[in-house]
């Protein structure tokens, strides 16, 4: 199958999605009102709160939520076939990630840009709330950890890449500063910081950045370990900046070089005339995991992911000038990150392979195709930007920097919003002085992710990475679940069809159920003690959502049939 048609194909699928599902989305499903005052003006702070242009808002909301896992996921799905893999990319991102991505901005505006956890406090109850709560910590915790240990890998084998990554920050708060004090657009300066980054590969070519000669070999100060502790150190000041000094321009920077890096793909593709290397289903040995339901947990950021909600709900809705840019901002969110997703499937399955053979080598087995699946894909990407004349050392730099700032920009997010998550749980425990202290806040939500990265075992790839991310999948799409539960609750409340809702929370949830139950019998079976518990944990929470949720709609929809039944006529006075 030449890569060309898949592309332009799944182009053209996207495309109608936004023109036609989000137009249904945002006038029969979610009711947007132009006139509506968002919260970013009527709380604006010029810290959080803070009307934005809806295209540096998607900047920011994209790359925000895209990162490494929109790339690693596809990356390993593709070992069941590019076809399942493709298939639920574009029905995930139209049917399933549109309506969650979108509908959680829509309903966070409409009660004061609160979060997802604090909205199901007051759209569905309280033990909902607390749910919440519980599964987005440590699906925060995880995030933060395991974009940190991929980040630090990637300086290790890329010295490279370090310097360009080093520049980008005192580029996009010299942008903010531009932007913010002379109210400018950020269009031509952001291109300009795009074009900096770029000219600073080659720098960095000539003074590759390594921590080899001051990290010991061995034991808890190597190389990689260093890089986790100063990219945490990082977040910690990034995170408590107001967002306009450094994450909206660098988010603004990142989204340009999400279209360069599509260009880059789409051009080397058409040059190239690559074509499809691996079978449309792959036919795995009888001891691997099936496809179904594992393929709808490990291909998650790029079809529909609950990470998506926090976002939306933690920051975005809280920069959204008008509520009716939240179809662009929220629904084209995902579409781009659906992109990335078939981007990452081509260059795995048609850039880093030349022959079947090739592409069977790199997926031999289900663990290989795990462990290989970030630089599949940046020798993928390389591969097709040698197909235009770049040479290859740059190449694969320019790869490795689009993986880094995406997953620097999650970061970045993740920390700001896992500061959120403590304060609301130090407000229901009674922790009045945290709740209010930011600072404090901040520690807890950057020491927690850091010391987990930092534990010991796991082979490599690390303790987080290779151990504790295979409960990632799951925790994330329970996390959408909840969210699609909330919207739907509150689509039923505003007496619209929630018809939208409840197919992708229906079957997000069926999916994440089995696939909770297979692994935690795989973990039994190789007596994995500490993934096995947690498993279990994870099951009894989704049976407690479903639940949960089953009991909201029902009261919601009963309000509503006695809010529309007619009312008998009063008796007449005698």
């Amino acid at each position: 199958m030449p890569a060309v048609v898949v592309a332009l194909s799944v182009a053209v699928l996207f495309y109608l999605g936004y023109r036609y599902y989000s137009a249904y989305l945002a006038t029969k499903v979610f009711a947007l009102d132009p006139a509506f005052v968002t919260p970013a003006h009527s709380m604006r702070d010029d810290i959080d709160f803070m009307p934005t242009n809806k295209h540096v808002l998607f900047g920011h909301h994209f790359t925000s939520v895209a990162g490494a896992a929109p790339i690693v996921g596809p990356a390993i799905g593709v070992y069941w076939g590019w076809g399942p893999a493709l298939a639920w990319i574009i029905v995930g991102t139209i049917f399933a990630a549109g309506v969650h991505d979108f509908g959680s901005l829509a309903v966070s505006v409409r009660h004061r840009a609160k979060s997802i956890g604090t909205l199901a406090k007051e759209v569905v109850n309280k033990r909902a709330r607390a749910l919440f709560l519980v599964i987005i910590f440590f699906l925060l915790t995880l995030v933060n950890a395991v974009f940190a240990v991929v980040i630090a890998n990637l300086f290790v084998a890329n010295p490279e890449a370090v310097l360009p990554m080093l520049l980008q920050i005192p580029l996009a708060i010299g942008i903010g500063q531009y932007v913010y004090r002379t109210r400018s657009a950020a269009l031509l300066p952001s291109i300009v910081g795009v074009v900096l980054l770029y000219v600073s590969i080659a720098l960095g070519q000539v003074l590759p950045i390594s921590l080899e000669g001051i990290a010991a070999q061995e034991g808890f100060l190597t190389e990689r370990n260093i890089w986790v502790i100063l990219l945490f150190v990082y977040t910690f000041v990034a995170s408590r900046l107001p967002v306009w000094v450094l994450l909206q321009p660098r988010d603004y920077i990142n989204s340009h070089q999400l279209f360069i890096a599509l260009g880059v793909i789409g051009l080397g593709i058409v040059v190239g005339m690559d074509t499809l290397k691996a079978p449309l289903v792959n036919d795995t040995p009888d001891d691997s995991p099936s496809w179904f339901p594992l393929l709808f947990i490990t291909i998650a950021c790029g079809a529909i992911s609950g990470f998506h909600s926090l976002v939306a709900s933690g920051t975005t809705s809280k920069q959204l000038d008008k509520e009716t840019d939240g179809r662009y901002v929220g629904y084209v969110g995902a579409v781009g990150e659906g992109s990335l997703a078939v981007a990452s499937l081509l260059a795995c399955t048609a850039g880093v392979v030349a022959t079947t053979a090739d592409w069977d080598a790199l997926y031999a087995d289900f663990a290989t195709a795990s462990g290989g699946a970030t630089s599949n894909f940046v020798n993928g990407v390389a591969s097709f930007a040698g197909n235009l004349g770049v040479p290859a050392s740059i190449a694969v730099v320019f790869a490795a920097i689009v993986v880094i700032s995406f997953a620097a920009t999650t970061m970045d997010t993740g920390v700001r919003l896992q500061r959120y998550i403590v304060q609301e749980i130090a407000e229901i425990s009674g922790a009045k002085r945290l709740a209010r202290n930011a600072t404090a806040a901040t520690i807890i939500a950057v020491v927690v992710p850091l010391v987990m990265a930092l534990l010991p075992g796991g082979g490599e790839k690390g303790y987080t990475f290779g151990v504790l991310w295979q409960l990632f999948g799951t925790t994330n799409q329970l996390t959408a679940g909840l969210a699609l539960a909330v919207i739907a609750v509150w689509v039923t409340k505003s007496r619209r069809n929630p018809i939208a809702v409840l197919v992708p929370l229906v079957f997000l949830l069926v999916m994440t159920c089995w696939a909770l139950l297979e692994n935690l019998v795989t973990f039994v079976e190789e007596e994995q003690w500490v993934l096995a518990p947690l498993d279990a944990i994870i099951f009894v929470l989704a049976l407690w959502l479903i639940v949960e949720a089953a009991l909201a709609l029902r009261s919601s929809w009963r309000s509503r049939e006695a809010a529309t039944e007619p009312q008998p006529e009063p008796e007449p006075e005698r």
